[in-house]
C-alpha cells in the first residue's frame, strides 16, 4: 500500500519491496510446510488418501513455486452419432 501512494523515496520504495519479496517467499515457504503437513495428517488415518491442495493461480507468473498444479477429470463426452450414410447426400 505504501508503495501505492508515489510518495516514497526511490530508496524507500526498493526497501519496501525488497521486504514484500521476503514475506511472499517466507508466506509461500510456510504454505508449502502446511500442505505437507496435512498430507501427513490424512495418511496418519489409514483410510484416507493424501491429495494435493489446489489453489487459483495467483500473481502475474500464475502461480507459486508452493503450489502444485490442479488435476481436472476429464468431462463425460456426449455419445457421437453415427456417420452418415452415402444416400443421405444433402444436394
Amino acid at each position: 500500500m505504501r508503495l501505492e501512494t508515489g510518495k516514497l523515496s526511490l530508496e524507500d520504495s526498493l526497501q519496501a519491496f525488497e521486504e514484500g519479496i521476503g514475506l511472499v517467499r517466507r508466506g509461500e515457504a510456510l504454505l508449502g510446510e502446511a500442505e505437507k503437513r496435512i498430507e501427513q495428517l490424512l495418511e496418519a488415518g489409514g483410510e484416507l488418501k493424501a491429495v494435493p491442495l489446489e489453489l487459483p493461480p495467483t500473481g502475474p507468473q500464475g502461480g507459486s513455486p508452493a503450489a502444485r498444479p490442479a488435476q481436472r477429470t476429464p468431462a463425460p463426452h456426449a455419445p457421437t452419432p453415427p456417420p452418415p450414410e452415402d444416400d443421405d447426400v444433402p444436394f
